[in-house]
């Protein structure tokens, strides 16, 4: 028996597995409906400027960066929570998705995709186009604040304030939602890769030393802070003197990368302030009594939480899995489609 097309269709819907995809600027997650997290990677993709190939993608790009020849480039094709090489994160999606399918080629998912607030409508067709083309079937996009409060546990759907603050990578958003619906929302293009620069940046003015993205990240987590701590910290680092030309070793304290990141950590506050000036009297009313929840790998930061608590008297808590939050809300709505027709993005 000869099968047509038509019949293909169904037997090739039982192959496919819808997919949530948060496409962040550092990592992008991938959650398949019936497995969880099948992909939790860098966004990085390592290519050969000669012939165009892709030579690694995800976590073998991340480690190639600043280690590859001349003819070898790792790219970070999102900036700022948007794309900023189209074919590149086409290429990587691609990628990502083939492998959260197990190399199954012939399969073609729903996928949704979360998106930072306020992207434009040129930003947004990338996305979708580059999905497409990555073989998706059916493209949605939704809010990664809003992903964030539902992957936090948040009840979104109720008439009551959720205030949520989620700092990734490339953006933090900071979301006042009710009733499924964002009331007011600010999205900064101030995150991870900003304190990161200010790190780098403040070693190479104090101490005339070079450091790359991967220690300055490093130095972050280690001993990062956004409040004093209880008991100082302090860590070693090996980078380039620029004055000298070789390479040298100093020793640094959270003091002084806390003022690295002071500005950064103040434009949070500040955007949080902004939403909380736009806050209707009723919503805030909900907002003194819940406080706002912390998501992204940005709530990590040593002492955030005691600092916003501090500007703004308002109670403070981390979601219980900030790094994945986004990518389990979306995940969420993989089986609420109802839900996702009330608050996908046009």
């Amino acid at each position: 028996m000869r099968l047509s097309l038509d019949n293909l269709r169904p037997l090739a819907s039982l192959f496919s597995e819808d997919l949530a995809i948060d496409l962040g600027t550092v990592n992008t997650r991938v959650y398949a409906r019936s497995r969880g997290i099948v992909v939790n990677e860098p966004s990085a993709v390592a290519l050969d400027d000669g012939t165009g190939e892709v030579q690694a993608v995800g976590k073998e790009a991340k480690e190639m960066l600043g280690r590859t020849p001349s003819t070898i480039r790792v790219v970070k094709p999102l900036k700022d929570g948007v794309i900023a090489d189209f074919k590149v994160t086409e290429k990587m999606l691609s990628y990502f998705m083939q492998k959260a399918h197990q190399r199954r080629t012939l399969v073609h998912p729903r996928v949704i995709i979360s998106i930072p607030s306020e992207i434009t409508q040129v930003e947004k067709r990338a996305v979708i186009d580059s999905a497409y083309r990555a073989k998706a079937a059916e493209v949605h996009l939704v809010e990664q604040a809003m992903m964030a409060a539902i992957g936090a546990g948040l009840p979104v759907t109720q008439p009551g304030g959720n205030l949520v603050v989620d700092i990734g990578g490339g953006t933090t958003d900071v979301a006042l939602i009710s009733m499924s619906g964002i009331v007011y929302s600010r999205s900064l293009r101030i995150a991870g890769n900003h304190m990161d620069e200010a790190i780098m940046n403040y070693l190479k003015r104090k101490y005339n030393l070079l450091i790359g993205e991967r220690t300055a990240e490093q130095i972050k987590i280690e001993i990062g802070s956004a409040y004093a701590l209880e008991k100082p910290m302090t860590m070693k680092i090996k980078g380039r003197s620029l004055i000298e030309g070789v390479p040298k070793t100093i020793t640094v304290d959270d003091s002084e990368i806390r003022e690295a990141l002071s500005e950064s950590v103040s434009a949070v506050v500040s955007a949080i302030r902004v939403v909380l000036e736009r806050t209707p009297p009723e919503l805030s009313a909900d907002i003194s009594d819940r406080g706002l929840v912390l998501a992204g790998g940005g709530a990590l930061l040593r002492n955030l939480d005691k600092r916003i608590r501090e500007e703004t008297g308002l109670p403070v808590c981390i979601a219980d899995d900030p790094l994945c939050s986004v990518v389990l809300g979306t995940a969420k709505l993989l089986n609420d489609f109802r839900l996702l027709r009330r608050i996908a993005v046009d």
